[in-house]
């Protein structure tokens, strides 16, 4: 099983979501955006690597938000999100084609991946 991370990037009660690009696995979906944990990382380092490398800014890791295990045609993956403050940067797409800031109302306007839908769930319940 892959383990990949997620950013829940929260401002001014809206969420940031990034959708991904023509030609990308999933292309066109809504993730929160992260990535695969690499050998020796733990899932922390990985988001704050993984957000400066796909959004060209520098993030803050905070306290585990939840998890989601689905199982994609290309395998299984343990997708663990976790709460996150914007330290500094200005966003520059890199991997995405668009990314938006959300509220808690707005995200059932977009069509999101099927492992980040638990996650959206999730969120729903508990932001303001």
């Amino acid at each position: 099983m892959k383990e990949v991370t997620a950013a829940i990037i929260q401002m001014e009660n809206k969420v940031l979501i990034a959708q991904r690009a023509p030609g990308d696995n999933l292309a066109g979906k809504w993730e929160f955006p992260g990535g695969k944990i690499e050998h020796g990382e733990t899932p922390k380092e990985c988001l704050r690597r993984e957000i400066r490398e796909e959004l060209d800014i520098d993030i803050e890791v905070s306290d585990f938000f939840g998890e989601s295990i689905y199982t994609y045609h290309s395998g299984q993956i343990n997708l663990m999100a976790f709460w996150c403050k914007w330290i500094s940067g200005d966003v520059t797409l890199k991997v995405h084609s668009q990314m938006a800031w959300v509220s808690r109302d707005e995200l059932d306007l977009y069509d999101f991946a099927p492992a980040d839908i638990p996650l959206v769930e999730k969120l729903k319940a508990i932001m303001c």
